[in-house]
């Protein structure tokens, strides 16, 4: 047996070919020269400012403060700044790329790598949402939460879609020697 017809080998193969592919196009055309980031980000901060007002926190207006873009906070509290790292880009792409190298049908491929974008971007949303909260609770609390607590359940998130395609989408069972 070939390792090529291996589907294991090839998963990894076609992922880290994925993989460098996305790297190189968006470290050198997508990031410098789009506004894509900015455009996530933007949603981001208005999904975030829209569910917090809907649960009765009063924000900063941006406008009256002369704040930045990418800023949010609840009146009284720091408030928090959405970078690029933090909007999920890479997420997405892992995602898709996981998705894309792993055996299933095509016709599952493009309706479940478009609905996991739009959940992986609201969990993103809640989690700013959260942090802008813990943020007005006590700041001391906003690193740990950031760095640790959000990011854990963000990837726990994206291996849950990556168990759901596997298990329910993917042609390989257990026992099973396919070439799918």
């Amino acid at each position: 047996m070939s390792l090529f017809r291996n589907p294991f080998f090839r998963f990894l193969l076609v992922g880290t070919a994925l993989y460098v592919c996305w790297y190189f196009l968006y470290e050198l055309w997508l990031k410098p020269s789009t506004g894509f980031d900015d455009f996530v980000i933007g949603q981001i901060v208005t999904g975030s400012e829209w569910l917090l007002s809907a649960i009765g926190f009063t924000l900063y207006d941006r406008m009256e403060w002369n704040l930045a873009w990418n800023y949010l906070g609840i009146e009284g509290a720091q408030g928090v700044i959405v970078g690029a790292p933090c909007d999920g880009i890479v997420l997405f792409a892992l995602f898709t790329i996981f998705v894309v190298a792993f055996p299933g049908p095509i016709k599952h491929k493009l309706w479940f790598i478009p609905a996991g974008f739009l959940s992986i971007h609201f969990i993103n949303i809640l989690r700013v949402a959260a942090l802008t909260i813990i943020d007005s609770i006590n700041p001391a609390w906003l690193a740990f939460n950031h760095d640790y607590t959000f990011t854990i359940m963000v990837y726990a998130y994206v291996f849950l879609l990556w168990y759901v395609w596997v298990n329910k989408f993917s042609p390989l069972k257990k026992g099973s020697r396919t070439n799918a």
